[in-house]
């Protein structure tokens, strides 16, 4: 794989785009996100779904409609 994936950070594990062909592999979709975890000195794997188009366009009108609210958030750190 000549791709580096880089896990981000969050407070339930590591999120990692999944390639599409280790997705097709899995039997997941295209777009899948994988939640990386520990569990009893192991690491876990929960496939996420990609959003469907009326989830990405909701975030996307309310990111438009608070994107002042959401810079300011994101310049206080909060």
């Amino acid at each position: 794989m000549s791709n580096v994936l880089t896990p981000h950070k969050t407070e339930q594990g590591w999120i990692i785009e999944i390639p599409d062909e280790i997705a097709r592999a899995m039997d997941a979709p295209n777009g899948s996100l994988g939640l990386l975890y520990v569990r009893d000195g192991k690491i876990e794997v929960e496939i996420l779904p990609p959003p469907s188009p009326g989830l990405d366009e909701s975030v996307n009108r309310i990111h438009a409609k608070f994107k002042d609210a959401f810079e300011e958030m994101r310049r206080r750190g909060d």
